[in-house]
């Protein structure tokens, strides 16, 4: 598969995009003024402790404090072992960046509860999991992980694996016994796919490297307290990760608009991966580099809610705060004459477009897929197969359960920074998210009852009732309830004027009363 990386930089921000056959299928965005803060590493401070959630609270010098579960700490930097039975130490994900590695998170299982291994006002040195998510703060982790071009040096973890998209058992064995004979014992290595077909030279130069990184790093730690600072290593730009995490066998060019960034990628590229830097590309025509690719035009249709498929179907994708929700649907697709078979030939269809904007979009956490009812087995298993098939090529860990009776597929999508929603877009300000506002009806009819309400509560005096509104609400109160409000009026006694805002929220009302003795 032909892949290619278009990277647009300018004063505000950094697009990152990465093609295959001349498609856009994954994005990546870095507003220079709110950098992403995955992979930095910091000293931290207890603040709180929480036994009920087993979490803890570590202030890291940012505006939230990062939080820490105790399936993500190590056990074996924080606590004396020999008055407890034997501990078997977890795993943690050793690269949130490159999700392309063999899966190896596991949870804690040594029944120490986190109050029993943290204290309030401990120090710790942490890394960043996880960026802040909504209200979130960080999800940090004590397992320091340090990415390289073709490792991932875990200081804290003795386990050496390969990469899941390295298929082939023979160089996955050939890979292990490189890192057994140059990687020092009770450390853990983990070989990107970029290692893939790599000599035992390459892996050294990377070693040796991480490890003076590693060396750097512990050196820093307690004077950093005296500096007043908390970060110990930030991670590189997006676009120097970009060259580390994404410059496969696969990418033949990357070209970028910057031409300072181009330079600084092509002396980066001599000094680490001199052997990419030949196929870095300045691009320098005056029309702009996502419009020459046609990525503008994708970027903006990966916003909109409904995608159509080249049949006439279509998809409906809905985020929600818990999940995300994918229907499909025939449209304007008739078929000819077995509905089974327009049926499944929708679905099908869908798989590509569902798995394709998945991607794109960088849709995360718990996802629902909503296919359309198909009567035989054959046809699910046809659809389920393909969708397995399809994420083959994601680059984030999936996990798929089967086709239920009533035609859902739920699943599960890695997610560790925002989707692209959350990352170009914010709520509306009129519905504040919600994506529906009161009807004028609705909104007339609370009004009435306000009045009524006003209206019926005993008094000796005259009462004006001003009510300050939105110019549709007076239009239909106007052509629709002033017989109405004249009847209360005369019934009441009441005065009742309208104040025309057009800055007041349509669903929104103010209701003032004045009194005066009779």
């Amino acid at each position: 598969m032909q892949s290619q990386i278009i990277i647009n930089s300018s004063a505000r921000e950094i697009r990152v995009a990465l093609m295959e056959n001349d498609q856009l299928v994954e994005l990546f965005i870095e507003h220079k003024a709110h950098k992403g803060i995955v992979g930095n590493i910091y000293k931290g401070t207890v603040t709180k402790i929480l036994p009920g959630m087993q979490v803890a609270f570590v202030d890291i010098g940012l505006e939230k404090s990062g939080f820490l579960y105790v399936g993500d700490i190590d056990i074996l930097d924080t606590l004396d072992l020999e008055s407890h039975d034997e501990v078997k130490v977890p795993l943690s994900n050793p690269d949130e960046n490159d999700p392309d590695q063999e899966k190896s998170h596991r949870t804690l299982d040594h029944g120490i509860p986190i109050q029993e291994i943290l204290k309030e006002g401990q120090e710790i040195m942490v890394q960043v999991a996880k960026n802040p998510l909504g209200s979130k703060g960080p999800r940090i982790t004590t397992y320091i992980t340090l990415p390289g071009r073709y490792l991932v040096y875990m200081p804290t973890v003795n386990h050496v694996s390969v990469s899941r998209r390295i298929e082939d058992e023979e160089e996955k064995e050939r890979l292990k016994e490189i890192i057994g004979e140059i990687g020092n014992p009770g450390e853990g290595y983990i070989v990107r796919t970029a290692g893939q077909s790599c000599e035992k030279e390459d892996f050294i130069m990377d070693l040796t490297f991480l490890h003076r990184l590693w060396g750097t790093l512990k050196d820093k730690i307690p004077n950093e307290s005296n500096n007043g600072t908390n970060l110990l290593y930030e991670d590189l730009n997006l676009i120097f990760r970009s060259i580390r995490d994404l410059f496969t066998q696969d990418v033949q060019r990357l070209v970028i608009d910057s031409k300072g960034d181009y330079e600084k990628c092509v002396e980066f590229c001599k000094k680490f991966l001199p052997h990419i830097s030949n196929r870095i590309e300045h691009y320098s025509d005056p029309l702009p580099i996502f419009d020459f690719y046609g990525i503008e035009v994708e970027l903006n249709r990966a916003l909109d809610r409904k995608t159509w498929l080249k049949s006439g179907g279509y998809i409906a994708i809905d985020q929600t705060e818990a999940l995300v929700s994918i229907d499909v649907n025939t449209g304007k697709f008739v078929g000819h004459s077995d509905p089974e078979e327009t049926i499944l030939t929708t679905n099908l269809e869908a798989v590509r477009e569902i798995v394709y904007q998945l991607r794109l979009r960088n849709i995360g956490g718990i996802i629902i897929v909503d296919f359309i009812d198909m009567a035989k087995e054959e046809s699910k298993e046809r659809v389920w197969t393909a969708l397995n098939n399809a994420l083959k090529s994601d680059r984030s860990r999936t996990r798929i359960l089967k086709i239920s009776e009533i035609g859902l597929v739920e699943m599960t999508r890695k997610r560790v920074r925002e989707n692209l929603i959350q990352t170009l877009c914010e709520p509306c300000s009129y519905c504040e998210g919600e994506g529906y506002i009161k009807s004028t009806t609705t909104t007339c009819n609370e009004i009435i009852r306000a009045v009524q309400k006003i209206a019926g509560s005993p008094t000796e005096t005259k009462r004006t009732i001003t009510l300050e509104v939105h110019p549709q609400i007076y239009d239909l109160m106007f052509e629709e309830e002033t017989s109405f409000m004249e009847e209360l009026e005369q019934r009441y006694g009441l005065q009742v004027t309208f104040q025309v805002n057009p800055k007041i929220h349509r669903a929104k009302y103010r209701i003032s009363v004045s009194e005066e003795i009779s």
